[in-house]
């Protein structure tokens, strides 16, 4: 992990599994496009958290490809995620390894429960809460059966959620579907 020397705030951790992972997600043939089934997941973590923004999202070394997205208005860019295109209402599949909270997620292996980002200093100062509004963010690793974390399953919203003990659960249990369901694919039974 890395310290912002200036104001000894963590930022976000040195990922040293990221080759491993990568080469994991080409095997697999997932992380790099747009897919329905991962699409059709997100909109139902959507709807079962709630939430207005879902993602399945895999992470390279350098960014963040969400190969599921799940929007309001079902819009997206192409585009890296900005405040340009979160005012466009267009969201992008593509965001900068170091915005947001799925980093932290796949580099801890653990899930991660943010009900207001702003009462945690160390997450207060993400970009995306300036650039896009986040206020809270729920999210879990992807972990298939070689141990590697694929990347992760999370929701967000623009305004504090109350996401508690019930909210941990849901996303736990809907990660181990989703890695299930990444499995069967790659046994042909899907």
């Amino acid at each position: 992990m890395t310290y912002d020397p200036t104001g000894h705030l963590l930022l976000t951790p040195v990922d040293r599994e990221a080759p491993l992972r990568v080469r994991r997600l080409r095997q697999l043939g997932i992380g790099e496009h747009p897919d329905p089934d991962f699409d059709a997941f997100a909109a139902r973590l959507a709807k079962v958290t709630g939430a207005p923004y879902s993602m399945v999202n895999f992470i390279d070394e350098n960014q963040q490809f969400f190969a599921g997205l799940h929007t309001p208005n079902g819009t997206h860019s192409a585009e890296r995620l900005s405040a340009t295109a979160a005012a466009s209402g267009g969201v992008s599949r593509y965001m900068a390894r170091d915005h947001g909270y799925c980093p932290h997620v796949v580099v801890r292996r653990k899930a991660l429960v943010l009900e207001d980002v702003c009462d945690y200093p160390r997450f207060a100062g993400n970009p995306v809460v300036d650039e896009i509004g986040i206020r809270s963010y729920l999210g879990a690793p992807l972990i298939d059966r070689t141990g590697t974390a694929l990347g992760t399953i999370c929701v967000v919203d623009t305004e504090p959620r109350p996401w508690g003990r019930p909210g941990l659960e849901t996303i736990k249990s809907l990660d181990a579907e989703l890695v299930e369901q990444i499995h069967r694919r790659e046994d042909g039974r899907l």
